[in-house]
């Protein structure tokens, strides 16, 4: 083994305990991670090869969805593959996509062994890749790691199963529970460093929705904006029934550099929709539910085009009808420590918060503090 992976990996065996396992398997996770908001439709999965307790390669699935995370390793790790242990946080693929099975790589590398987070929920996968890796004579344990494997691949999970994106919502808040300014003018509710939290999550979501109420008070931009990451910004959706969405919104102006979708009712103005993809956007049809769009065939709708990861921006209605249909799955709710007054507008429109912050549907699993405000962290039980 060369002196340079030694150099790379700066990683001594551990006791047999299990120990390395869970090492390797968290820094698998962390690589991982780095694809979250970039991958989509595919997951986010990271891998790491090692031997000999040392670490001789590791991947991570690339944007776009491919090279896949197994054969980014394997790549970077080359002929010292043959006897080492591949740790990946999801089952390697055994089906043939638009790459070949990465359980056949794997096997062709000589990996005596493979520890696996999870199995692939894909009715593609669901199992046989691991099946393939065992008969093929290579010693497969799944399940280390598992928990935090779950949250990170969540909205894969949740697309295969329920055949929708993971919803995240996002709020502001102030002291006393307010998301707005009398007369819904926008109002900066929290400070710096959860602006640069917020553009985190923007990243790392395949798409953030606003409601067009949003768009026609704030005219958002929704990119993300923190130094270097103008490229992960995600999909721009706007839920507009009508289409009136303006020709002049930052929205509109930058949808070729990045995308936005425009959601309406299957009614809308032919003469908007067409103005709008003369600019670049594209335009959506779902159905409705009284006045206002089916969430439910919206997700659908976005999950079909391979979206898994769905942040929810705004405003307070739409907030409010993600709480009330229950498709909310994470919240992270950013609050102020100064009040705003009793005639401000309501975090969610007709709802209490605690219609969120105590739902049966969720736990709170944490808050940290964000500069000067705090941020409490959600998760569907």
């Amino acid at each position: 083994m060369s002196a340079q992976v030694r150099a790379d990996a700066r990683v001594e065996a551990g006791a047999a305990d299990g120990s390395d396992d869970r090492r390797f398997m968290a820094l698998a996770l962390a690589l991982g991670r780095r694809g979250l908001g970039r991958t989509w439709p595919n997951p986010a999965v990271g891998a790491v090869i090692v031997k000999d307790g040392i670490i001789a390669g590791r991947g991570w699935t690339q944007a776009g969805g491919r090279p896949h995370a197994e054969i980014e390793a394997i790549r970077r790790t080359g002929q010292l593959a043959r006897g080492a242990t591949l740790y990946v946080t999801l089952e390697p693929c055994s089906h043939h996509g638009k790459s070949p099975p990465c359980a056949d790589a794997v096997i062709a590398a000589g990996l005596s062994r493979v520890v696996s987070a999870l199995e692939d929920p894909n009715p593609e996968v669901a199992g046989r890749g691991h099946a393939r890796l065992r008969a093929a004579g290579i010693v497969v344990d799944v399940g280390i790691g598992a928990g935090q494997a779950r949250r990170d691949h969540a909205g894969h999970i949740r697309r295969m199963r329920e055949g929708r994106p993971q919803v995240m919502l996002k709020l502001a808040i102030s002291a006393d529970g307010k998301a707005g300014a009398v007369g819904r003018r926008p109002l900066a509710i929290t400070g710096e460093a959860v602006r640069e939290r917020v553009h985190l999550l923007r990243a790392q979501s395949d798409a953030v929705m606003v409601g067009i109420g949003t768009v026609l008070a704030d005219d958002p931009l929704l990119t993300c904006r923190l130094p270097g990451m103008a490229g992960s910004s995600p999909v721009r959706v706007v839920l507009d029934s009508a289409l009136r969405l303006p020709l002049a919104s930052c929205l509109v102006r930058s949808a070729r550099e990045t995308p936005v979708w425009v959601v309406a009712a299957s009614a809308a103005s032919p003469a908007a929709a067409a103005a709008l993809q003369a600019q670049g956007v594209e335009i959506l049809r779902a159905a409705e539910r009284g006045d206002r769009l089916d969430l439910t065939d919206v997700l659908k709708s976005l999950a079909a085009r391979g979206i898994t990861r769905l942040m929810v921006e705004g405003g307070p209605i739409l907030a409010a009808a993600f709480v009330a249909a229950d498709l909310v799955d994470e919240a992270n709710l950013f609050q102020s420590s100064t009040p705003v007054g009793a005639k401000a507008i309501d975090a969610l429109e007709g709802l209490p918060l605690t219609a969120l912050t105590q739902s049966p549907r969720l736990d709170c699993i944490g808050s940290e503090p964000v500069g000067d405000d705090t941020l409490a962290v959600y998760e569907r039980k």
